[in-house]
């Protein structure tokens, strides 16, 4: 899955299970300061999320996101890695 397509799948999330305006989800977005994803709604993003991997996701993997960018570069560094 390519960058753009993990993009469009995360902001579909962000936009239908926490009701944010697709207009509001754009790659440099903060997830917790511009989306108010706390981190109750932060786990159940991941969980959201694993069906995209076909496996678990480790939550230490997301330590570092803040932005909805990084968290498609979790992704697909992720399935790059699943796949090689």
């Amino acid at each position: 899955m390519t960058k753009d397509e993990l993009f469009e799948r995360i902001a579909t999330i962000l936009n239908e299970s926490f009701e944010i305006e697709r207009a509001r989800i754009v790659p440099e977005a903060k997830l917790y300061d511009d989306l108010d994803i706390d981190s109750i709604d932060a786990v159940d993003l991941i969980v959201q999320l694993k069906p995209l991997l076909g496996r678990g996701l480790q939550p230490d993997a997301f330590k570092s996101v803040r932005t909805v960018q990084d968290v498609v570069d979790v992704l697909h560094g992720l399935t790059v890695a699943q796949n090689a």
